[in-house]
Order: structure tokens, then sequence, then C-alpha cells
């Protein structure tokens, strides 16, 4: 049975688990037009994964794809976290605000505790995927013993291969033009590989059904993947346009007026892939000092986003966004699958 089949899906077309963008509507609407839906978990409390997932199972009773983040969790170092806040200190003074005396760990990891695979273990998604790393061993061997499918990012040819060995079903294959967070089991390295380069690499030294993700706008696209060998593409940029998305307006506004991207640590401490802003062009300087550990650099972050877009500028957001946000489209998810669909057949 391929990867389609045991998903009962219609179309190899995933929704990218955006972590703050994703919403039940938004996974509902993919999932009955024969794609995967999915909500990006990582940044959620149980109790708020929880209220999201017993929504969209209301909202539709065909497939949903569950991500969360498992990077490593570590303490914070108070040199380089005062540091950093004395790096942003002007940009809050430019808005009459002092920053945080401490950063905090904002965001839990899978890998912390049991309690997030419990709630997946209780509401049975077809697919729970996992970002930065790979889950315990006793948590895999549970989702297995549950009947529900795993995936994982990898971003170059040795996290494929930990991915397969580890028992993982599927290997995201996530590409250097994904928008968000890049998947590296360690920030500190980064292959930088290519979509299309990375699934042949992929392809041909493991055996795992594979998903393309990364810079992935059209059929034609879509298409380019599978004939590579992926079992089907994952897509985010493309769907954050629909209404039922949860993405800002002057994030709506920016994705086609503003079209290019850049990636960088400096928004949360992670390498990540987003429209040019502020961080980019006033931060990221040669002479830039140690960015603190995610998730604690993206604490005083989003605090700074906070300050400034309260005075207009959204400069500071973090609106992530795949190397070819140029091709973006102004559809909602039931006119996107479909044209993406008549563009698969088109030679």
């Amino acid at each position: 049975m391929d990867l389609l089949q045991q998903l009962q899906l219609k179309h190899p077309i995933f929704l990218a688990p955006m972590a703050g963008i994703s919403t039940p509507a938004l996974a509902a609407e993919v999932s009955e037009q024969g794609a995967l839906g999915s909500l990006g978990l990582g940044a959620s409390s149980l109790s708020s994964a929880r209220e999201q997932i017993l929504a969209t199972q209301q909202l539709s009773t065909v497939p949903l794809h569950l991500n969360f983040f498992c990077h490593q969790s570590v303490a914070a170092d108070p040199v380089i976290e005062q540091n950093w806040i004395a790096r942003l200190k002007p940009a809050f003074e430019k808005f009459s605000a002092t920053p945080p005396t401490q950063l905090n760990c904002i965001y839990p990891s899978f890998l912390d505790n049991d309690d997030f695979l419990n709630l997946v273990l209780e509401t049975r998604p077809a697919l729970v995927s996992f970002h930065f790393g790979l889950p315990h061993p006793h948590q895999i061997q549970a989702l297995k013993h549950a009947g529900i499918l795993t995936m994982v990012s990898a971003t170059n040819l040795v996290e494929a291969q930990l991915i397969e060995n580890a028992g993982i079903d599927i290997i995201n294959a996530q590409g250097v033009e994904a928008g968000g967070h890049r998947g590296c089991f360690n920030p500190e390295i980064d292959a930088a590989i290519m979509t299309a380069d990375l699934v042949r690499l992929i392809k041909a030294h493991c055996t795992r059904p594979i998903v393309a993700a990364g810079g992935i706008m059209n059929g034609q696209q879509i298409r380019f993947m599978l004939d590579l060998g992926a079992s089907a593409v994952q897509m985010g940029t493309a769907f954050l346009p629909a209404q039922s998305s949860n993405a800002h307006p002057k994030y709506r506004q920016a994705l086609f007026e503003q079209r290019t991207t850049q990636i960088s640590p400096s928004i949360s401490g992670r390498p990540a892939r987003a429209l040019l802003q502020h961080w980019h062009k006033e931060i990221d300087q040669p002479t830039r000092i140690k960015v603190a550990a995610y998730p604690y650099a993206y604490d005083i972050a989003k605090q700074l986003h906070a300050v400034a877009s309260k005075h207009g500028d959204h400069g500071y957001g973090a609106f992530w966004a795949g190397s070819n946000v140029a091709q973006i489209r102004n559809l909602d998810c039931a006119a996107l699958i479909e044209q993406l669909t008549l563009e698969m057949t088109q030679s």
C-alpha cells in the first residue's frame, strides 16, 4: 500500500504544519479537499493543543496530521542571554520601551515528558511528525503500537539515515528553500541542500517514503518532485493567504509586496527563512554577537514585535515564507488545491 492509500488521500499534498498559523478550520478545509490537513502544535500548551485537535476533528472526520518540536531543551546561558538583551535594547528604546530583564523558555519539547505523546495516543491522528530531531525510542514505539504513522524532517542525508534507522515511517525532505524553521537536528550544522537535490539524495540511500518540502508553489513543481521519487509534497507558504489561516493582515500584505526571503537565527535562536525584515537588515551584521539559544531568543523577539507593532512597525514580526514566495496566489484552500491538481496534469 502506498503512502496516499495509507492516509486515504486523493492528492499528494500535505499542508505544512505552521505553528501559530495553522488553525482547525484551515486543517479541516485542506483535508476535506482530499489533501492532508495539519496542525503545528510545537508552540502550543497541552491544553491549547487538545482544544485545536478536538476542534479540527469536529469539523472533519478525514485524516489529520499533527506536528511537534523535538529540540533539545537547554538552560539559558546567563551571559549570552544578557548580551542578547543588551543588543536588542536600542530597538526597544526606539519605541520608548524597556526590554525584559531575562528570557523564558516559551516552547516545550516533545522530548521533555510524555504529556504530548499521551495526547496523541488519546486523539489518534493519522500522522504525527517531528521537527528538530527524533522522539525518544519509547515514544516511537508507542506511536507504532497505536498504528499512528510517523514522519521526521531531514535537511541532509545523515539525518535521513538516522530517521530511517529509528523506525520512523516517512522522511520529510526539507530543502533550503522552505519557509520557517530549518529542521536541522543540530542548528550549528545546516547542509543547505536544495529540495530537489535532497530528494534525489535520500531516494538513492534510503527506502522510506519521502515527502518533499521547500519552495513548492504550483502543480508543475509538485509533479517534478513526484517524478524525482517523492511520494507527496508539503506546502506552507502557498496556503498562507487562505482566509482560514491565522496569518496577520500585515503578514498577508507583506507576502504580496515583500518578495525577498532570507535565513536568520536572530529571530528565534534557530535558523529560519522569513520575508526580509529588520532582523536581516539591522541585526544580522557581520559583527553580530552570539544569539541567545532557542527558544529564549524567540521570547524577546516576540516581545519586541509586540512593542513595535503597537507603533505601526511590523518589521520585527516573524513573517515566515519560502524562497518562491513571489509565485504566491491569493486563493482559498479549495481553489488552490483545484488549481494545483490541474497544473499537475499539464505538460
